[in-house]
């Protein structure tokens, strides 16, 4: 500490009987900093999260199956797998569904954190974050031949807000608790790219500069790209920046070539000096500027997903190649539509990737079974992975707090949020409010109400809660309003329920609660989630399970909406009640109605099944409070085992109805099939059958 002089003590005194915050100056005088630059903005905190979560896996995929057993002989020798084809030990790569911040809180400072440590740590991160404040995060969605778009789901949407709406502080302060993060999870010899445009490079490079050292700096790289309009009044933007940076003294690096021009072939020797003056059978060494990885354009790219800011596989394949080697582990905490997995998978590398949105989650899913039968069909190794959830939110995880605020006032403004929240869902619902209960919130029509969490999914424990307060006060009719459920929820905790005398009904929040003038006219519509009907079909030993019915309710706006609103010459598509209709009008204002949804299938885009639901069971583990050892316990749920899917893809529309017939061991046991929808949304049902009898 440099020595003040008696002006700065008294003028320190006066500042701290004011009760005022001390000026910048003496930070730097009162204590010992040798960082010469600062990123410095409001309401900076070196606070980071060291919330522990249980991760829960509520899906295993290790499709493709084999169909003889003679087919799984090479994958049962590298990761030891069962006659059925599934991987019985060894890495799992993982696909997780949740806020990254909780996400990596609970890597680095859970039980995961040993397992990643065996395989030799994570070796690579790359992350592309969302940075566009214009951006509205919406998810064009193929209907036949019209396109619709999806707004974010209402989780979606209030992360989005508190990254960008408040401004750059905002994104500087989620962005930088997440790269501290990052950092304390990477290997010691691991390196994190990250990608970025013009809007925020500069914050990005002073958040990396003070979070791993100047010093630690491997390249500033520049991808470019052409195409698109040019600008009348400034000069087009046609390249992307990507920082790379390592944690340590020693990192990974693999020279990456790319091909010669066709004149320094025909230049031959002259053109590269070397000890034999012989071009090098790779190409040439690549530099920091890239012109040469594509970028996904155009519509007909085998590769576009219709995801925002979709990235090439190229891309991710150069990087990955650069800084990696087969085996080691690479991570991605706003994965997208999936590039960086299927370009890891396709490299042999292992796998950690997440993502905020159900509707990523389920694209990348798809994306990943793809990839892993085209490896198949090739005759490589292919890996399973894992989709998990995080799991038993407690309420200082869903209530948005501001952090700086002293610990009463925090309590203060808790309430209020919860207060104005519970209050603005109850009157949208039309349930009068009720006092004296732990989780419940009103009451309407003889049914008691719930509300689940503002900016959390409704979880299992939430549940839980329920059912424990239904059985001490013997209640037996509830709605609980979520504006998202844990994936893997259902159908298990409504049987629960159902088989203590609880009738449950989960119903969706839907967006236009916040649209005021939709509320005072009775218009939010709060729907139940889907339903599925299947069809058992037994042959022997056996059995094979045909979809028959989905039904959706979800709605997004609504066709009077569009009629009283859309200008002539235009058209709208709308979701009403399940119903996907193009609503037009045309130069006379005479208004027509499309439906694009002609049947229940229309609404498929996914459909899987497991053969014996209660094989494996879900098992998370959790911290003994009182010793702090780590324990391994049953949630009394079970993991969904991906046997057999029929998907759309890009080049195939078409769906199948009815799964193959899979042989099965005599006896009772319980088949799971699970549905997504065309937005992503997962059901699930279960279906007794007897193998060797009857359905």
């Amino acid at each position: 500490m440099a020595r003040l002089t008696e002006q700065e003590q008294q003028e320190i005194i006066r500042y701290l009987e004011a009760d005022k915050p001390l000026p910048d100056k003496y930070r730097f005088l009162l204590f010992e900093d040798k960082r010469e630059v600062e990123l410095v903005w409001n309401g900076k905190t070196n606070e980071v999260s060291n919330v522990v979560l249980p991760f829960q896996v509520i899906e295993q995929v290790d499709e493709p199956r084999a169909e003889k057993p003679e087919d799984t002989a090479a994958q049962q020798d590298l990761f030891s797998m069962d006659q059925r084809g599934r991987q019985l030990k060894g890495w799992t790569n993982k696909l997780i569904w949740g806020d990254n911040r909780l996400i990596l809180s609970s890597l680095k400072n859970g039980p995961l954190r040993e397992e990643i440590e065996r395989q030799g740590g994570i070796k690579l991160i790359y992350i592309d974050p969302p940075f566009d404040v214009g951006a509205d995060f919406s998810m064009d969605i193929e209907i036949g031949e019209d396109t619709f778009t999806k707004k974010p789901n209402i989780l979606e949407e209030i992360a989005y807000r508190d990254t960008w709406g408040k401004g750059a502080d905002s994104f500087v302060a989620m962005i930088y608790e997440r790269i501290v993060l990052m950092r304390d999870l990477l290997s010691e010899d691991g390196s994190i790219f990250v990608h970025c445009d013009w809007r925020v490079s500069a914050y990005i490079r002073m958040i990396l500069d003070e979070v791993f050292g100047k010093d630690s700096i491997r390249n500033h790289i520049l991808w470019l790209y052409s195409g698109g309009g040019v600008p009348t009044t400034e000069m087009p933007k046609k390249h992307d920046d990507i920082f790379w940076f390592t944690k340590g003294k020693t990192w990974a690096y693999n020279t990456q070539y790319r091909p010669y021009s066709e004149g320094t072939m025909q230049r031959g020797r002259t053109a590269v000096k070397g000890p034999d003056a012989a071009l090098r059978e790779e190409g040439t060494p690549i530099n920091n500027w890239w012109p040469d990885v594509k970028k996904i354009t155009s519509p007909t790219d085998p590769e576009k997903l219709y995801y925002p800011t979709q990235k090439s596989e190229e891309l991710l394949s150069r990087i990955i190649n650069l800084a990696s080697s087969e085996g080691d582990i690479i991570a991605d905490f706003f994965s997208g539509s999936g590039t960086t997995a299927a370009s890891a998978e396709k490299l042999g590398r292992k796998w950690i990737i997440s993502d905020l949105g159900k509707f990523a989650v389920h694209t990348t899913r798809k994306r990943l079974i793809s990839v892993q039968r085209e490896r198949k069909a090739e005759g490589k190794d292919y890996r399973a992975f894992e989709i998990l959830n995080l799991g038993r939110y407690e309420r200082q995880h869903y209530i948005g707090l501001n952090p700086n605020l002293r610990e009463e006032q925090r309590q203060q403004q808790a309430e209020l949020k919860e207060r104005a929240f519970l209050d603005l869902i109850l009157r949208a619902y039309r349930a009068e409010k009720t006092e004296g209960f732990q989780t419940f919130h009103g009451k309407r029509a003889g049914r008691l109400v719930a509300v689940g969490p503002v900016n959390m999914p409704v979880s299992r424990l939430f549940v839980e809660e329920i059912i424990l307060e239904c059985r001490k006060k013997q209640i037996t009719k509830v709605d609980i309003l979520g504006f998202e459920f844990e994936m893997g929820l259902f159908p298990n905790v409504l049987d629960d329920a159902r088989a203590k005398g609880i009738d449950i009904a989960p119903k969706y929040i839907p967006r236009d609660v916040f649209d005021k003038r939709a509320v005072e006219r009775n218009q939010v519509v709060f729907h139940d989630v889907s339903f599925i009907e299947v069809k058992p079909h037994l042959k022997g030993n056996s059995v094979a399970i045909e979809l028959t019915d989905f039904s959706v309710f979800y709605s997004q706006d609504s066709i009077a909406y569009a009629e009283a609103t859309l200008k002539n010459k235009a058209t709208r598509i709308v979701v009403e009640k399940g119903q996907i209709v193009k609503v037009s009008k045309d130069a006379d204002g005479i208004v027509s109605k499309h439906y694009l949804t002609r049947t229940w299938t229309d609404w498929i885009d996914y459909w899987s099944v497991d053969f014996d639901f209660e094989n494996k069971r879900e098992i998370i583990r959790q911290q003994d409070p009182a010793s702090g050892e780590w324990q391994e316990v049953w949630t009394g749920d079970y993991i969904f085992e991906n046997e057999w899917q029929s998907f759309r893809t890009k080049k195939d529309r078409s769906i199948e109805l009815k799964s193959v017939f899979h042989e099965c061991a005599p006896g009772r046991r319980k088949v799971a099939v699970k549905v997504v929808d065309i937005f992503g949304n997962d059901t699930m049902t279960i279906v007794t059958v007897n193998i060797g009898g009857k359905a």
